[in-house]
């Protein structure tokens, strides 16, 4: 798997996100949605990966710099054809190596409560994510669920 910093101009990675977005749209109300669209992921504090396998696109993610000891994981997603595939986590080591490299403290991230989102949470358990409070801009909201880890 080849892990690139992506300028999110390629139409793989903008269908990608596309079909990350319409499917959060599926599982959580409006108010609750808080993927990013194209634009915000160009953002100067999000760094954006996409994940390749040869010349196909298996995922992506985003790191964003909250502050200067804390981010927050933005936009993971697998291509629904690469799923089970080993493509999360390895991405998710990726963004965590980053992080430290960057002097981070803390990393954080939101993903829903409902059972869609059951494979993440496990996801980020695995790698010692625990539930916390809204950080951030968030609010208590009964769709989402805080993951938080010290680095």
């Amino acid at each position: 798997m080849d892990i690139k910093v992506d300028d999110l101009t390629g139409s793989e990675v903008v269908e990608l996100i596309r079909e990350h977005l319409q499917s959060m749209t599926l599982h959580s109300p409006p108010e609750s949605i808080h993927a990013l669209d194209l634009d915000a992921l160009r953002k100067p504090e999000i760094t954006f990966w996409s994940v390749w396998e040869g010349d196909e696109l298996v995922g992506c993610g985003a790191l964003k710099e909250l502050d200067g000891q804390h981010g927050e994981i933005k936009s993971m997603r697998t291509s629904s054809s690469h799923l089970r595939k080993g493509v999360a986590k390895r991405l998710l080591q990726h963004i965590m190596e980053e992080a430290k490299r960057r002097g981070y403290r803390r990393l954080s991230l939101e993903t829903g409560s409902m059972d869609a989102f059951e494979p993440a949470r496990r996801l980020y358990a695995s790698f010692g994510f625990q539930n916390c409070k809204p950080f951030s801009d968030y609010i208590e909201d009964p769709n989402s669920v805080f993951m938080t880890k010290e680095l």
